[in-house]
């Protein structure tokens, strides 16, 4: 039933450097502020959230604010990625991602700068909250 994903060969070293950034705002390595958020992101950045609402880039960056103004503890694990491209330097990245019994199905859409990535859209489904 579910279709099969296998990134092609030319597209697999995009996907190894998207991974790393995945699940977005999520990896502090990448920066825990605003600004950090803000250069993360295009600025017509928006996403759809698991519940199915909408958000805007500037929603997303007060809520992303407020989460890392303390010390939180973030257990997830990603896998069954999946990248390819769908415009020149535009990526759809696809990936699974476990947050203890919640499972969601994850996309975004990542535009290449030089050698920057932004992110463009995002997207989580609930799959299974572990009723």
């Amino acid at each position: 039933m579910e279709p099969k994903f296998i990134t092609l060969p030319e597209h697999l070293e995009v996907q190894n450097a998207l991974i790393k950034h995945e699940p977005i705002f999520h990896r502090p390595e990448y920066g825990t502020t605003r600004k950090d958020f803000e250069n993360m992101t295009e600025s017509t950045f928006w996403e759809v959230g698991a519940s199915g609402s909408r958000y805007s880039r500037d929603y997303i960056l007060d809520v992303l604010e407020k989460r890392y103004a303390s010390p939180h503890e973030d257990n997830w694990e990603t896998k069954d990625f999946y990248c390819m491209e769908i415009a020149k330097d535009n990526y759809l990245l696809t990936y699974t991602l476990v947050q203890g019994k919640r499972i969601t199905r994850r996309a975004t859409i990542w535009r290449r700068h030089g050698n920057d990535w932004k992110i463009v859209y995002h997207q989580g489904t609930i799959v299974s909250e572990g009723l």
